[in-house]
């Protein structure tokens, strides 16, 4: 059985592969373990692909997956999680930043019952305004949000369990966010600090342009984590507070007709009141529409709402 499985997406970094393939070749031979290296191709038009078909021809621990076209970094490793043979998996960039020496440091956290294992890129070598503060931005926001609580949710080195990869379902841009979609499974889960190192070649493919993306993720992933398989809490939340706001606002504005005698017609908090309760039932409709949905997934996939870490003797 292979131990380890490295998954590395790759665009556009010819000029960084074949260093980086043999360091990682080096720190994965010192492991003494049965290994596979899988680069994820996701349409690179530099000369990656024969670059990478140069190595793999030989390596046989490698394996080179060939996307069709360019779809992202979330789909390039979806696509090495789907072929990764390794009771434990290992991702990280392809660009060099990410040492191949710390994946000894993983694995250690691994064996220690941890179930992913982050890498923390301590010190960044990158400029402060355009990629750290943002990141630093970022990455508060993100443990905030979901309150799994890491300082650096940007890093893609990491090592996780095969059985945590395979309940891993990933899309949009969403691979920045899984140690937060897996914490749903009660995974143990654990931050190392890592060595950042400077591009050798190549330029960056993110820019300041991700930051709305990452934003409607994080609302995907807040919803997803918490209200996926409750969502009438969620929409019913919000239109019992609409509509029980525009109820309470009718009932005032009835007493000051009955009462004071005021005329309400050119009010415009009656139209405000009114639109608040319609407002309310549709939040309530679209909560049970979503509920319904929600049982049609779970029953129809047979998917549990539930994960086991193990079972201790016989299993009926």
């Amino acid at each position: 059985m292979t131990e380890l499985s490295v998954i590395l997406p790759v665009f556009d970094e010819r000029d960084n592969l074949q260093v980086l393939y043999g360091e990682l070749v080096q720190t994965l031979e010192a492991l003494a373990r049965s290994y596979e290296v899988l680069f994820v191709d996701d349409g690179s038009t530099d000369g990656s692909r024969e670059v990478l078909a140069e190595i793999q021809s030989h390596d046989e621990h490698v394996r080179v997956i060939e996307l069709r076209r360019n779809f992202g970094q979330t789909a390039a490793l979806a696509a090495g999680f789907d072929s990764a043979v390794g009771g434990i998996v290992i991702t990280m960039d392809a660009d060099g930043q990410n040492d191949p020496k710390d994946i000894p440091l993983l694995l250690s956290e691994i064996e220690r019952g941890l179930d992913m294992a982050c890498g923390w890129r301590y010190e960044r070598k990158e400029n402060f305004w355009l990629r750290r503060f943002p990141s630093l931005v970022a990455n508060q926001l993100i443990s905030w949000t979901t309150d799994i609580k890491l300082h650096d949710y940007g890093c893609t080195l990491r090592a996780m369990r095969q059985e945590v990869v395979k309940d891993l379902h990933l899309y949009g841009e969403m691979h920045r966010f899984i140690p937060a979609i897996a914490s749903w499974m009660g995974i143990r889960l654990g931050e190392v600090k890592v060595n950042h190192r400077p591009r050798r070649a190549g330029k960056s493919k993110y820019g300041l342009s991700r930051v709305f993306r990452v934003l409607l993720d994080l609302l995907t992933v807040k919803f997803l984590l918490s209200f996926s398989g409750r969502p009438i809490q969620f929409f019913g939340g919000i239109g019992l507070v609409s509509g029980g706001a525009g109820v309470a606002m009718l009932l005032w504005l009835g007493l000051e007709k009955i009462v004071m005698g005021n005329d309400l017609a050119d009010r415009p908090i009656v139209l405000l009141a009114i639109l608040l309760v319609l407002a309310g039932m549709q939040f309530i409709t679209v909560g049970l529409l979503a509920e319904m949905q929600a049982r049609i997934y779970h029953e129809s996939q047979k998917k549990p709402i539930y994960t086991i870490r193990k079972v201790l003797g016989d299993d009926p």
